[in-house]
């Protein structure tokens, strides 16, 4: 007589079997450190991810430089010169002329410096790089 219902397996109960390794890793120990260790475990992330999140703060960073740049010093410098990049703590900044150039190097720059760092803190802004362009 054939069985009523076909045979399925059950699923097991309790939690999944241990590896060899494991086993003989948490008698070693006295105790089983296999679940705390996958609770440790960093998880993966897809690196367009990671990447995508990075460019989205360095450009948050940026414009809010810019923005900083024009609200925190005198409209004639601003007028002159403009933050286009921020790169591993080095502020890039494009003045328009060699005469500007030499009046921000020589008597502006650590004026400009201090107010960044008083802004956003002494580790974003370590220096400042001025050129014509």
């Amino acid at each position: 007589m054939p069985a009523p219902f076909p045979f399925r397996a059950q699923p097991a109960l309790g939690p999944p079997r241990r590896s060899a390794r494991q086993r003989v890793l948490a008698q070693w120990r006295g105790v089983d450190l296999a679940p705390l260790e996958k609770a440790q475990r960093p998880s993966a992330q897809r690196l367009s991810d990671l990447t995508q999140r990075v460019l989205k703060k360095e450009l948050q960073l940026d414009g809010q430089v810019v923005k900083a740049w024009n609200d925190l010093l005198d409209p004639n410098l601003t007028a002159h010169a403009q933050p286009v990049g921020l790169r591993k703590g080095t502020l890039f900044v494009n003045v328009d002329s060699s005469a500007w150039l030499s009046e921000i190097v020589r008597y502006r720059r650590r004026e400009i410096l201090e107010r960044l760092q008083h802004t956003f803190g002494r580790e974003l802004v370590v220096k400042i790089s001025f050129r014509i362009g």
